[in-house]
């Protein structure tokens, strides 16, 4: 998606290990930063069509990559090519090529907050900054992710389990189910009412159920039917068996060999940190994740928004101003 949405300031490069990226990226002037934008699941690039303009006309720099199994990146089926380690390792790269070195800000939302967790954990040298929205920070670990245990605990503090949907997508046929179900899944995916989510994201078996039976719901104010075609042309461009395999690579616990390694040092974060939250997000809780994040970040800043999952999106006017304030405080 990085070379149609964004044609003038795209490019393509293959990586030392034959992976091959698209990402958007443009210079700073003026002795701005550079944001590096880091997208969840599942979109692309795309996922960040409101920022960057905003980012250009201040100044700032930034490079939002099609992420591994996305856009016009490659999209291989192998969940252990979707390593954190990996992915970490091959945006490290794109951002060597482009002679990007220590002052980049770096922002993730959803996925893209647990690649920035991990991508600080083993190249903290590119970063000045982090950012992370809707999920925080969590420390890496080698004892495998254990959903269940967290379905146990949501449903005990919020009267529903928020990983529900995390057993289905951990399925092998997930991937070319939503595939045969892709409006349904998207109309899942942006809701008219955030709440949705809570009755037919979250439980066991309630997102499967939704999408087999072709549900669909009205778009929400902030979404247009353009968009929504946009997305739906991204997803099809690869599928959804690469982009589950993010799911499938926490649960199997591909990376735990290599987070016993990580020194203890490497864990906490140091550097200034945002936290953006917002209070309708019923699967990526707010309270999850400022729990979480105040726990290993020394230096934090924490704001919560009034919207669902997709802030950047939903809130793009204050999402982008916090942006912006917080790279400028950094100068201060």
């Amino acid at each position: 998606m990085a070379l149609s949405h964004y044609p003038n300031i795209s490019a393509q490069t293959t990586l030392k290990d034959g992976t091959t990226y698209a990402y958007a990226f443009k210079k700073p002037v003026g002795g701005k930063p550079t944001f590096l934008l880091l997208h969840g699941f599942p979109s692309s690039s795309y996922d960040w069509r409101r920022q960057v303009d905003y980012l250009a006309d201040k100044g700032f720099g930034f490079l939002v990559p099609d992420l591994l199994g996305f856009g016009d990146t490659d999209s291989p089926h192998e969940v252990q090519a979707y390593s954190f380690k990996r992915i970490s390792d091959h945006v490290a790269e794109i951002m060597s090529k482009l002679g990007l070195g220590s002052g980049v800000i770096g922002v993730g939302h959803d996925w893209g907050s647990a690649l920035l967790a991990r991508f600080y954990n083993w190249h903290p040298e590119y970063l000045r900054a982090l950012i992370f929205t809707s999920v925080g920070y969590n420390a890496p670990s080698d004892t495998p992710l254990d959903v269940d245990s967290i379905n146990q605990m949501t449903e005990k503090l919020f009267g529903y389990p928020t990983y529900g949907y995390w057993k289905f997508f951990e399925r092998e046929d997930a991937g070319n189910i939503i595939n045969k179900h892709t409006e349904s899944f998207t109309s899942l995916l942006y809701p008219a009412n955030p709440e949705t989510w809570r009755t037919h994201m979250a439980p066991v078996g309630a997102a499967e159920a939704w999408i087999t039976s072709d549900t669909k719901t009205s778009l929400p104010a902030w979404l247009s039917q353009e968009e929504v075609d946009a997305h739906n042309r991204v997803m099809a461009q690869n599928g959804y068996i690469g982009p589950t395999n993010w799911y499938k690579s926490a649960i199997q616990n591909v990376d735990g060999p290599l987070h016993a390694k990580l020194p203890e040092e490497r864990k906490k974060i140091t550097l200034p940190t945002m936290l953006v939250v917002s209070d309708k997000d019923c699967v990526t809780r707010a309270e999850m994740s400022k729990d979480t994040t105040s726990k290993w970040v020394q230096n934090l800043r924490i704001e919560e928004l009034s919207c669902g999952h997709w802030i950047q999106l939903e809130q793009t006017d204050k999402y982008n101003k916090l942006l912006e304030s917080f790279a400028m405080g950094l100068s201060e």
